[in-house]
Formats: structure tokens, C-alpha cells, sequence
């Protein structure tokens, strides 16, 4: 699924109107549904400043095209990301944001979770009504190696006790992830 350097523009450029227009209680932006944007892909808005996250939100099942998706998940992590509910982002701060976009591949099911690519494979992990991810870059920007990385995303994503993935009644799903920032 490698994307156009026009095709990251636009998705960039997208998210950012949209996180503009959320912050400041604008209309929200309109995406023109062709290319890339009409794609029924999940998609993560990661929001920092100076290197600090400001809002991160995403979703593996969209129930819209691309460009909604992305309208809906940039505007999310501007203003409903619950770890910034006492300390939004404010209008000042819009032009000292990066904006980073990650266009997820489709979860794939996977009975031997370990054997997944630490770097290029991200996780879904779900037991009952607990579940959590990672992206892919998560595991390398950690240094974990992919028992590593299954073992904290079930502790601290999905409140589950380390080695759940294992167990039967968990689900492991694996997708990849392209990561572009403005």
C-alpha cells in the first residue's frame, strides 16, 4: 500500500485542517471522495508539540471511507483524547503541532503471534471486552522484541496480565502501517 508523495500531502494536509478546525470550533472539512480517500482503510492522527504527545486516536474498522475517517480521528485527537481532557490544545498552540498520519493495512488473524516483524507488524490484541494495540514503530522505538512487545501491549493497553496472548481466548491480529508526517 505504499502511498504517492501527493497522496501523504493531501492526508496531511486533511488532518491538519481538520484538528484546525475542531481546535478553533470551525466547520470541519469536506474530504473529495476519490483516490486514496475513498479507500475504506483505518487510519491513527498522532498530534505533538516539541516532541511532547498531544493527542494520539485511530481506528482499525472504519465504517467510512478514508478521508471521513481521517476528518473524524484528527479531530478526535485534538480535542477528545481522554489523557488531555484538562489540558486541550488551544488555538496558540495549532502552528507549534505535528501532525502524523499512520494508513493502517487490514487486521489479519494470526495463531502464532510471536512469530510476528518487530518494526513492520503492529498489534490488535482482544480477550472479551478487553483489548489494546500498538503500532508497529512502538516495539523499535522500545528496543522489545515481539515477546516483549505482545507482553506489554496486553499489561498496559488492554489491562490484561502479561503472556494473555497466548491464551486461547485471546485474539491476535497483526496489521503493518505507513507512518508520514508534515
Amino acid at each position: 500500500m505504499p502511498l504517492s508523495p501527493q497522496e501523504r500531502s493531501t492526508l496531511i494536509t486533511l488532518a491538519r485542517d481538520a484538528v484546525d478546525a475542531s481546535v478553533r470550533g470551525l466547520t470541519l472539512p469536506v474530504p473529495r471522495c476519490e483516490g486514496i480517500l475513498s479507500r475504506r482503510l483505518g487510519c491513527f492522527v498522532t498530534l505533538t508539540n516539541s516532541g511532547m504527545l498531544r493527542g494520539c486516536i485511530g481506528t482499525f474498522q472504519p465504517e467510512e471511507s478514508l478521508g471521513r475517517t481521517l476528518v473524524q480521528m484528527a479531530t478526535a485527537a485534538a480535542t477528545q483524547d481522554p489523557r488531555f481532557t484538562t489540558r486541550p490544545i488551544t488555538p496558540t498552540e495549532l502552528e507549534q503541532l505535528q501532525v502524523e498520519v499512520s494508513v493502517l493495512s487490514e487486521l489479519v488473524e494470526t495463531d502464532k503471534p510471536e512469530r510476528l516483524e518487530v518494526g513492520k507488524h503492529g498489534i490488535y490484541i482482544v480477550n472479551g471486552p478487553r483489548a489494546g494495540c500498538f503500532l508497529p514503530e512502538v516495539a523499535t522505538d522500545m528496543g522489545w522484541s515481539a515477546q516483549e512487545f505482545l507482553d506489554q501491549c496486553c499489561c498496559s493497553k488492554a489491562g490484561l496480565p502479561a503472556g494473555a496472548w497466548m491464551s486461547s481466548q485471546t485474539k491476535v491480529y497483526l496489521f503493518t502501517s505507513e507512518k508520514f508526517s508534515d
